[in-house]
């Protein structure tokens, strides 16, 4: 086994993670804290966020104490600076694992790298199902924060991402938590409206539908937001509300993604992000996109890595850190 380790942060907007692995890839500590949401809230300020981000670091640094992860063994730290591999894009929240990360790298006296969260999603989904068998393919990154259909072409130590859409408005995950919150769910509401969705027998929503806009591999949820909202407001029944949003999110991302099919070579798709470890979409993407008229491979993580983690951080830190050795 190798002797030495490498540091993942990540600071979303709504999970404080930390992963530790060692020189052949294993998990040697995996901590994540979620940021705190007042009920009836639908999020956090930036600022909120940040604050509660310095306050679970600390913590998560401890757990790692008691565990005895002898970080002496540190080699490289990684850290999500941004939401995804562009110069433009930047959210607060990130300052705090970069600041953390920076600090710990210099003490060490160890390489920093600095990654973005949405390739951390994508190196999390391939830790978890094994690497894409394919040197490009596509990919759905699908949360709260991101609604992006990707391109991925593999390179030393990452990728390079290409976005073919992303949301025009609203992002999946905002719909089915704002949608949430109205039918009195608490925040983030993704587990609890696909409980409420399974409580509906049959899946018969009985005409409460969802207006779907799709514009290439671009999609539009604010429609069918305001949709749902009045729906609530006749006295819909809560379940059929639920599953018609859990339809209408899958819906759009089957439509997006066949647009994508038909302009590109790649058939595999990784599906990433928290909205990606819903059962029912997640098979009803499978069944419709792996149908042998389409030919998609899609490609799922588990909840666990489907969801904000720093597995993938610290897994594009050890192959960084790695490309770096190799090179000299």
């Amino acid at each position: 086994m190798d002797e030495f380790y490498v540091l993942g942060i990540d600071t979303s907007n709504y999970t404080t993670s930390v992963c530790v692995l060692d020189g052949s890839g294993a998990v040697r500590f995996d901590g994540r804290l979620p940021l705190d949401v007042k009920p009836g809230e639908r999020g956090l300020r930036q600022s909120e966020a940040l604050f509660q981000h310095v306050r679970h670091l600390p913590a998560l640094a401890e757990e790692m104490a008691r565990k005895r992860v002898d970080l002496k063994k540190t080699a490289a730290v990684a850290a999500s600076v941004r939401p995804r591999p562009t110069p433009d894009s930047y959210m607060p929240v990130f300052l705090a694992g970069e600041g953390l990360g920076r600090s710990l790298a210099a003490g060490l006296q160890v390489p920093f790298y600095a990654v973005s969260h949405q390739e951390g999603h994508l190196a999390a989904a391939e830790a978890d199902v094994g690497d894409v068998p394919a040197a490009s393919f596509l990919a759905a990154h699908v949360s709260g924060g991101t609604t992006d259909i990707l391109r991925v072409e593999r390179k030393p130590g990452g990728y390079r991402i290409d976005t073919l859409g992303q949301s025009m408005d609203l992002h999946a995950g905002q719909l089915i938590d704002r949608v949430g919150v109205a039918l009195g769910l608490p925040f983030p509401a993704g587990p609890a409206l696909e409980r409420l969705a399974q409580s509906l027998a049959g899946g018969d929503t009985g005409g409460v539908a969802l207006p779907v806009f799709v514009r290439g591999c671009s999609i539009s949820f604010s429609g069918p937001q305001t949709r749902a909202l009045r729906w609530i407001e006749d006295g819909a029944s809560p379940a059929k509300v639920a599953m018609a949003v859990q339809r209408c999110v899958a819906r759009a991302l089957e439509k997006a993604l066949l647009h994508a099919l038909a302009e590109h070579e790649e058939r595999h798709i990784l599906m990433v992000g928290g909205v990606a470890s819903n059962a029912w979409i997640r098979h009803r993407l499978t069944h419709r996109l792996s149908h042998p008229a389409v030919g998609a491979v899609l490609h799922w993580a588990g909840p666990e890595y489907s969801r904000d983690n720093a597995r993938g951080v610290a897994r594009l830190g050890l192959a960084a850190f790695r490309e770096e050795v190799n090179s000299v």
